[in-house]
């Protein structure tokens, strides 16, 4: 009964956060929702091995909990041009497989299509607590690790992504490795989520991004390449041919030709300074 309880308030917040999301948008137009252009085929097609035996996530990432998500997030793959709306989406799904592929170099099928096979880091080398943090602070016995399609770290954005989604990010984060609705809206919070000095993803996708004078200065171009600086540039950019900038790229490459685009210029990296 507690657990029949727990899931139907969580779907009961879920309603009220989407629908919120939706009068909040009513007035633009949408053209086409999300299964238009990412059929349960197409997914199935760019995740060919996420529920293999081998892959730890077997079953937890599906079809449904990621068209579910989308809803609370109404202008993901909703903004600009039937080509822009596509690279976007092809983007996002790159960036969320490089973070829990399970692929190798002579992999079935390639290293590319062995995309959402982890739903948390292994072996972490910390409990991702910035105790200097007092507006998210950590709770006792807590790990922050990475979790999710996004893997979502650090007690500042598991602290304010629960507050936005309905859950407690930070006495348990382990809903997001749990849960696989939540799990999908962390890496989409994540991806539309201005977070100062850094844009949002999706701004960056879809041509809304405006440098600063910093920004110029640290060469942080529009494209492929800053999304990657976004979500791990202080551990991946300013580095020349750097193996994980790469994965992130093929990733990429593979699904833009999967949904007929073409990436767009600035893929890497590799000259730009981290925020």
């Amino acid at each position: 009964m507690a657990s029949f309880s727990a899931l139907f308030l969580s779907l009961f917040v879920h309603m009220l956060l989407c629908f919120a999301s939706h009068r909040a948008e009513a007035k633009r137009s949408y053209p086409l929702p999300i299964s238009s252009l990412v059929s349960k085929q197409l997914f199935d097609a760019i995740f060919l091995h996420k529920d293999d035996n081998a892959c730890p996530a077997k079953g937890f990432y599906t079809y449904d909990s990621f068209m579910q998500a989308t809803t609370c997030f109404p202008q993901f793959g909703n903004t600009g041009s039937l080509t822009t709306r596509k690279r976007e989406i092809a983007a996002f799904l790159a960036q969320i497989s490089h973070e829990t592929t399970g692929g190798w170099a002579t992999a079935p099928d390639g290293p590319y299509a062995w995309g959402l096979c982890f739903k948390e880091e292994v072996s972490p080398q910390s409990d991702y607590c910035d105790s200097t943090n007092k507006k998210w602070p950590c709770f006792p016995g807590k790990s922050y690790k990475g979790r999710g399609p996004i893997q979502l770290s650090w007690n500042y954005n598991y602290g304010p992504a629960g507050k936005t989604l309905g859950f407690d990010g930070l006495r348990n984060p382990e809903t997001v490795s749990n849960n696989s609705l939540i799990a999908f809206k962390t890496a989409l919070w994540f991806w539309m989520t201005v977070q100062k000095p850094k844009p949002s993803c999706h701004n960056v996708m879809v041509g809304k991004y405006v440098p600063t004078k910093d920004d110029i200065a640290a060469n942080r171009t529009a494209g492929f390449g800053l999304v990657t600086n976004i979500i791990n540039g202080g551990l991946e950019c300013g580095i020349a041919n750097d193996g994980r900038v790469n994965d992130r790229i093929g990733y990429f490459q593979r699904y833009a030709k999967l949904f007929n685009v073409d990436t767009g210029p600035n893929l890497d990296c590799e000259n730009q300074k981290s925020f």
